[in-house]
This record gives structure tokens, sequence and C-alpha cells, in this order.
């Protein structure tokens, strides 16, 4: 994913596009949340697994929905 904020965006995805190994198009600005979330949650069990945060129960993450 590329961020780009600014009027360059366009020129950005054309030039993606002119490449035959690469295909570009804009996503949502609610899509690209949602990407930086799972993304933010796969770094966390990443530190989970290294032992360097601690996990909390399921039970606690639902209560806190």
């Amino acid at each position: 994913m590329v961020d780009v904020n600014d009027n360059k965006g366009d020129f950005i995805l054309e030039l993606l596009n002119s490449f035959s190994f690469a295909k570009a198009k804009p996503i949502s600005p609610r899509k690209a949340q949602l990407l930086e979330e799972i993304k933010e949650a796969v770094e966390n069990l990443n530190l989970v697994k290294k032992g360097k945060i601690k996990a909390r129960p399921a039970r606690a993450l639902l209560d806190e929905i």
C-alpha cells in the first residue's frame, strides 16, 4: 500500500500501471484504515510471539467491545 497525500496520486497510479508486473488502483479511506488496523494487529501478534508484550484473554477483549 502506498499512501499519497498530494495531487500526484494519479501520476503514481499511472506509473505503476505502466509496468507489466504491477497493477494499482485507488482504495477508499475506509479500506485503507482497515488495512492499517490489520497490519497493526499482525505486528502486535508478532510481539506477543516474541514475548515482548503480554496477550490479553479473549474474554477481556470481548468485554471491551
